[in-house]
Formats: structure tokens, sequence, C-alpha cells
């Protein structure tokens, strides 16, 4: 029953993305919706919340079918990270359980990463954005060695299908596209058991 949150949080971006002002307006609208879907974590269903030993995991919760956003959930096993890398579109993250610690990058002339103060432990509730236009280069890794942590993102793009780049230290940038964790994504549109007639 708690999907209906997440339905309805789809519905939310997806209106945004048709009208919005402009990005900045999207993302500020954005946060608002995302942070009222982290506010109770009742709704994220059990297999899209599984770490890995070996790595997180991005579960594709939703895609647009035009492609035009994402939404996904990022699951932190024990003393995860992410490589610097880059997002190409605009996105949101929000901290729904546990914490995340995230550095922000820029690319000197050179294309060698520099980090942009200090790093920002990222509380639950907490909510980041970004995009090529406000900085889109960042590296975020799990607060806590003895937990999960989870975040919900959304994006404007199918992300798992962008093309993007990890930035190595001291080495050329490293194109990949990240794919995702999961086969099968949550049925948010069978109303029969929320209306009880299945």
């Amino acid at each position: 029953m708690a999907i209906r949150k997440l339905r309805h949080f789809v519905g939310t971006i997806a209106e945004l993305v048709d009208t919005a002002a402009s990005e900045a307006d999207l993302l500020e609208r954005g946060a608002t919706a995302l942070s009222e879907l982290i506010s109770v974590d009742d709704w994220l269903p059990d297999a899209y919340a599984q770490p890995s030993a070996d790595r997180y995991q991005q579960f594709l919760l939703y895609a647009d079918v035009r492609q035009r956003f994402s939404v996904v959930s990022f699951v932190w096993g024990p003393g995860q990270q992410t490589p610097i890398h880059d997002h190409t579109v605009w996105g949101l993250i929000g901290v729904q359980r546990g914490a995340e610690l995230a550095a922000s990058f820029v690319r000197d002339r050179d294309g060698t990463p520099r980090q942009t103060g200090d790093e920002v432990r990222l509380e639950r509730g907490a909510i980041e954005a970004v995009s090529p236009t406000i900085g889109d280069i960042h590296r975020v890794r799990h607060a806590y060695d003895d937990r999960v942590s989870i975040s919900i993102h959304v994006y404007g793009a199918n992300i798992g299908a962008v093309h993007r780049s990890t930035y190595p230290p001291g080495a050329t940038p490293k194109p990949f596209i990240s794919g995702y964790s999961n086969d099968t994504v949550p049925n948010l549109w069978d109303l029969s058991k929320e209306l009880g007639l299945s």
C-alpha cells in the first residue's frame, strides 16, 4: 500500500518536467517533493533496499517512458564509496536511511579533478542537487562501517543509460554507463490491491 507514495512522487516529477520554468525551479520544487517522499521510511520495497558486499547498488525504481527522468534507490554497504564521477544531467539526492559523505570537485584547466571545499555529511532527510550548471562532479562515500544507508535519487534522464565519466587521480577521464543492479521494477500501477479489489 505504501508504494502509492512513490507513485505520487513520480507523478509530481513528471508534472515538474513538463511545467517547470527553469532547471532551478525544477530542482527547488523537486527537492520539496523528494523531501516529502523520504520523510517517512515505509514505502521502499525490500527488494530495492538490499546491499551487496561487493559494491554499492543502484536499483531502478522508475524510468519515464521518454527517458526524461528516472528514480533510483542507492544502497550502501559498510565502507563503500563511488569514484569521482559526473552525471551530465540534473539530479536530486535525498538520504532516506543512514548518512553519506559527499565531496564536490571541479576540473582544472588540464582536466585534473580538484576538490572544492570540505566533505559534507548528509544525514537522513538531507537533499543535495547536482547539475552541469551548478556543479556536477563529486565523490560520495558511506558514512558508516557498521550499517546500511540508502538514498533516493531522481535524475533528468534514464541515468542507467547515460554516458558519463569517472575521474581517476592522475589519469584521463574514464567513460562509463552505470546500468542498474535490478532486473525488475516496483509495480506502481496495480491499484486493485489498494482498492481491495484483487
